[in-house]
């Protein structure tokens, strides 16, 4: 994902119920969200957001991985594929989730693309990554979340392929969301409420009454050429995944 928060948000609480199965959760972003205060420098807030993701993957027994970009500056480019490439193949996943490509953040959108060429590059010997990295079997199973609102850059609908029913897991969602202190105090001061954890509740609702459920995540997966094509979301979700409607 692009920044801290980016995966609790978008897909918590399908994570969370991977963790459940016993997977292993990695959760990674391209910046340590240094943009993320109005008051704190760079550096400062950088900081206090890589405890704050490192937290919340924690909440699942994860891990938290970052690629050190800047906010508002990642980009699709040689050095920032090869790191993520090698984190690729340092943490070695059979299914990625990332953001998707139409969404309102420049950052997300190149993230996507990042995602997306780093899934395919990990098992390919001679793809630039660190010295020594081993490359992947194969091609993780690459999946997109929802954009943000669930909106393209237009502002038209983006349906998910698959919906994910989270009801049992958006307690844990929302308390990795808590974790990102910085972000909900910034909101709260902003807005008056706790937007940050509401939204995301309302959201998870809105996704939830498309799938019939009461609260949902969606997803499309990515099955171009050389990618795999069978679901394994669904495979690994007996019941909880729903196709959307």
């Amino acid at each position: 994902m692009a920044h801290p928060d980016d995966a609790e948000f978008l897909c918590g609480g399908t994570l969370a119920l991977l963790a459940q199965r016993d997977w292993t959760i990695h959760v990674a972003t391209a910046t340590a969200g240094d943009c993320g205060s109005s008051t704190l420098g760079p550096d400062e807030i950088a900081a206090i957001r890589r405890q704050e993701a490192a937290s919340a993957a924690r909440v699942l027994g994860g891990q938290y991985h970052c690629l050190e970009q800047r906010d508002l500056l990642v980009r699709y480019d040689g050095e920032t594929l090869a790191a993520a490439c090698g984190l690729l193949r340092e943490v070695r996943p059979r299914l990625l989730i990332t953001h998707s490509p139409s969404d309102y953040l420049v950052d997300h959108e190149q993230v996507s693309l990042v995602a997306r060429a780093a899934a395919f590059n990990a098992p390919i010997p001679n793809a630039p990554a660190p010295p020594g990295s081993l490359p992947l079997e194969a091609i993780p199973h690459l999946y997109y979340a929802d954009p943000i609102d669930g909106k393209d850059i237009f502002g038209e609908p983006v349906l998910p392929g698959l919906l994910i029913d989270i009801s049992t897991t958006l307690d844990t969602k929302l308390a990795m969301l808590a974790c990102h202190a910085s972000q909900r105090e910034w909101l709260r001061s902003h807005h008056g409420m706790d937007e940050y954890l509401d939204s995301a509740r309302r959201w998870s609702k809105e996704r939830g009454a498309l799938a019939g459920c009461a609260y949902a995540e969606g997803f499309r997966q990515h099955r171009g050429h050389a990618y795999p094509r069978d679901d394994l979301l669904t495979l690994s979700l007996p019941g909880r995944a729903i196709p959307s409607r």
